[in-house]
């Protein structure tokens, strides 16, 4: 350690006073650095390197345990305390997370809302296939434009993004938009159960008339409870850590592209979550329909 500390510093400093104020002799470290490395200290230099690719790669948002997974799936065997280490004398560390913030909730209104039927069941192992049950919420995402308005639909069984829309405006087709896009590209059986808040834009009654034609049970949280829908309301924080909080976009178009990119490019294809034991979304998916078959 004392060597390694002479040699880091040597362009500023004279190696023999170092030497002199470590209480090491000159020989003994030229010695150190003449002599062959070993295996070990070759294998973290090889981790080292493939740990900032990775973290890199993760928009630097990933912190030991998915780098680790992240090496695991790559082939490569290694501790998760070693690379923890490694990251530690890299210097990669990741940004404290927010707390949850709940998002909005317009639910003054006359329309019938219906009861917490999913009833924070929120684990994968419960829900344990696709398309079985559904929620939704809306974000804001400010912008120098103004507000950009995001609705989402996440699929519960697998945490991935399966509809989306994003407008100006907190109008109900905001999230009409987002259900249709999931309906369009996952297209579910009689029984899918859809959460949300209760907030206006889902208790209207078009809204309700949409899911009541696709056979599609309601259930909505608990009135000024945003912990009923905590797994919408993580993926927003989510988002607002790794992406939102990390820019600054002029316009909203940049927004809406950036975000896009976000979904579907990295949060439901690549990134790891800890609740579908580090697999992304499209991989737990995957892994389901294996099992089904």
């Amino acid at each position: 350690m004392k060597y390694a500390v002479i040699k880091a510093h040597q362009t500023g400093f004279s190696v023999t006073l170092m030497c002199r104020a470590l209480e090491v002799s000159r020989s003994g470290f030229y010695a150190a650095r003449r002599r062959a490395k070993s295996a070990r200290t070759k294998r973290d230099e090889e981790l080292r390197a493939q740990v900032r690719v990775i973290h890199q790669a993760s928009r630097r948002t990933y912190g030991s345990p998915r780098v680790h997974a992240e090496l695991h799936a790559q082939g490569e065997r290694c501790g998760r305390k070693r690379i923890a280490r490694l990251m530690r004398q890299e210097g990669l560390r990741v940004k404290m997370r927010r707390r949850m913030r709940p998002t909005t909730t317009d639910s003054k209104h006359t329309h019938r809302v219906a009861g917490n039927v999913l009833g924070r069941c929120f684990a994968p192992q419960q829900i344990a296939a696709t398309n079985r049950v559904w929620a939704g919420d809306i974000t804001y995402v400010p912008t120098r434009e103004g507000w950009l308005y995001l609705s989402v639909i996440l699929g519960l069984a697998s945490r991935r993004v399966v509809g989306w829309s994003m407008g100006r405006t907190l109008e109900a087709g905001l999230v009409t938009g987002a259900l249709v896009m999931a309906l369009e590209a996952r297209c579910p059986g009689a029984g899918l159960l859809h959460h949300s808040d209760r907030g206006v834009q889902y208790a209207a009654r078009d809204y309700q008339e949409l899911l009541a034609r696709r056979q599609i049970e309601p259930s909505m949280s608990r009135r000024a409870n945003c912990y009923d829908n905590a797994v919408v309301e993580n993926f927003f924080a989510t988002l607002k850590w790794e992406l939102i909080d990390r820019s600054e976009w002029c316009t909203r178009d940049e927004a809406r592209l950036a975000i896009f990119e976000y979904i579907e490019c990295w949060y439901n294809q690549k990134r790891r979550h800890s609740s579908l034991g580090y697999l992304s979304p499209a991989e737990y998916e995957r892994k389901l329909l294996s099992q089904a078959a």
